[in-house]
């Protein structure tokens, strides 16, 4: 079984927990609404998930990219609104963005790496290559 760590630049404290080093980018952290969005990491014996909660998203505004057992998600989106009347313009822009990082387990097999997005939640899925997986218990007959 793969151990995961997940470290946390605020709190140093949580360096036990899952997928190597959490990395994000504190500069594009704060126009997310504050705080890069939860993220929740299950593990099954096929593989792991990754739940990103990102209301408000369209499936277009992620992009994810896997390079040397890091695989980052990230996202950003663009807001514009325009009001005219006789006497003025006004034009608002709303950027929001964040970034996490997480390095994989050798286990991963990073081919088979899939997401969806829905219902402000994007998923993805990490299956285990075939030799990573844990085999059922069997009996070995003595000759």
């Amino acid at each position: 079984m793969s151990t995961l760590v997940k470290t946390h630049f605020a709190n140093p404290s949580y360096l036990n927990g899952f997928f190597g080093k959490d990395l994000f980018n504190e500069l594009a952290a704060p126009a997310f609404s504050g705080s890069v969005p939860a993220v929740n990491v299950v593990e099954s014996t096929e593989g792991f998930r990754i739940e990103v909660a990102a209301p408000g998203l369209q499936k277009s505004d992620f992009k994810l990219n896997l390079e040397k057992n890091q695989l980052t998600i990230s996202a950003q989106k663009e807001q514009k609104e325009e009001e005219k009347n006789e006497k003025y313009t006004r034009r608002e822009f709303k950027y929001a963005s964040f970034q996490r990082t997480f390095t994989l387990p050798n286990s991963i097999d990073g081919d088979k790496i899939e997401a969806t997005y829905n219902e402000g939640v994007l998923s993805i899925a990490l299956p285990k290559r075939e030799e990573a997986k844990e085999k059922p218990a069997r009996a070995i007959e003595v000759a």
